[in-house]
């Protein structure tokens, strides 16, 4: 794993650079008689292989904001979309592993040198790798199949280094989300940098979970069997991952995915008083029992009173077109400045169309919506973009909105139809009438 700022700078700097000279290539080939559709899908196809071998090579805070920016990707017009989609989708489940001997080092620095003694058996191929660390399969001393999350070395140092040079090429990826703030983003990314490296913080988390969804029908939460700084050992899950049932599910199959991915966003503030908060595909799976497991809990989101009461409130007032109401509780809750000239209707008219999943007892949920929202918001001539600019975003709902936005993004991907109605009315609270 590169450490050194200089290295990963040089490597984040060759997307911009390799971008602008591809795109000079193309002007040569159109000169000489290829078309500009042969040309463009060239360009796409081998800019989005560059991200992903960029992005997955440095791991850290470089592929974590891949991740964190892959679940828009249903915003993207399908004729851009589709070689993002492969390398992002890539970008989900894996990257390039270490070393077995670092692996066993680090095992060894965290779980003491005779921490063979602790396993029945470890394989040193890595069953899946993400951002920070990467996941081996192994049996526990007492027989139990476990998964052993080891981080990487210098993660640390590559994740602070990444987020600082990823803010110099925000507006680069910001084309790969129209009508989403990157900025905003990569900041609550940094802050809570540090949350994501304690694997100790992480197994509290994953504890916290688990107890709370222990006998749940359709949420599976492995339990914790052991855990140190930078290792967390868990039981074993098996499932057919949310990246391939978005890339090949059957109708059935992406319905229950996206209203199992819905019951769990919405009932956690209140089940456990904590938000999962990194939404993208590679953290979930669907069981052989039809239920949605759930991996990954270094970033989460405290909510000891649950969601906020009056989000509720300004969803329902925004859907029943109350816009005189509406207005007033986003002031008294400071999502408007005191200062602003923005109109009640102009509220309404920018907000109600995001409740159209809650209008009937059942919504699709597809890329073509998600994109349709995406360039409403993000048409800079267009009235939207004006009020979206002035509305204001209170620091501490940041996290709860980047999340929502990343769980409509996957029901998008997983192109679901699902009672979203009753899901929000069982576990928003202010939102039933």
């Amino acid at each position: 794993m590169p450490r050194k700022g200089a290295a990963r700078t040089a490597k984040l700097a060759s997307l911009p650079l390799g971008i602008a000279g591809r795109a000079v290539g193309g002007w040569g080939k159109r000169l000489a008689g290829q078309s500009a559709e042969q040309v463009n899908a060239t360009l796409s196809a081998k800019a989005a292989e560059q991200l992903f071998e960029v992005l997955g090579t440095l791991k850290g805070g470089a592929m974590k904001f891949g991740q964190a920016l892959s679940v828009f990707e249903a915003a993207v017009p399908d004729d851009m979309a589709k070689p993002y989609r492969e390398a992002l989708t890539k970008l989900q489940a894996a990257a390039p592993p270490m070393p077995a001997r670092q692996t066993h080092r680090v095992l060894a620095e965290q779980l003491g040198r005779t921490w063979t003694s602790r396993f029945a058996s470890f394989d040193d191929e890595p069953a899946a790798a993400a951002s920070i660390g990467q996941v081996h399969r192994a049996v526990w001393h007492d027989g139990r199949e476990v998964a052993v999350k080891v981080q990487y070395p210098g993660a640390d140092e590559a994740l602070r280094s990444d987020l600082r040079q990823l803010q110099r090429f925000s507006r680069l990826f910001q084309a790969f989300v129209p009508g989403t703030d990157v900025k905003p983003l990569l900041a609550e990314l940094s802050e809570r940098m540090n949350e994501e490296l304690d694997y100790q913080a992480e197994a509290q988390h994953q504890r916290a979970f688990a107890k709370a969804f222990d006998g749940d029908p359709g949420i599976l939460v492995p339990r914790v069997v052991a855990s140190a700084p930078k290792v967390v050992v868990t039981e074993w899950a098996t499932g057919t991952p949310l990246s391939k049932v978005i890339a090949d599910g059957d109708r059935e199959t992406r319905n229950l995915a996206g209203r199992l991915l819905a019951e769990f966003h919405y009932s956690s503030p209140e089940r456990v008083h904590l938000l999962h908060s990194d939404p993208h595909p590679g953290n979930f799976m669907i069981t052989e029992d039809d239920r949605l497991c759930v991996i990954d809990f270094g970033g989460v989101a405290r909510l000891p009173d649950g969601i906020p009461r009056h989000l509720g409130e300004m969803t329902r007032l925004a859907l029943d077109g109350e816009s005189t109401e509406l207005m007033r509780v986003l002031r008294e809750n400071r999502f408007i400045r005191p200062d602003s000239d923005l109109t009640a209707d102009e509220v309404l008219t920018y907000l109600a169309p995001f409740t159209e999943p809650l209008a009937e007892p059942t919504f699709h949920f597809t890329r073509k919506w998600m994109q349709k929202q995406a360039w409403r918001v993000g048409d800079s001539r267009g009235n939207d973009f004006r009020v979206g600019r002035s509305l204001n975003l209170p620091p501490e709902y940041l996290m709860i909105h980047r999340v929502t936005a990343g769980s409509t993004g996957i029901l998008c991907q997983l192109d679901a139809e699902i009672p979203a109605r009753g899901i929000v009315e069982r576990w928003q609270p202010g939102f039933a009438a």
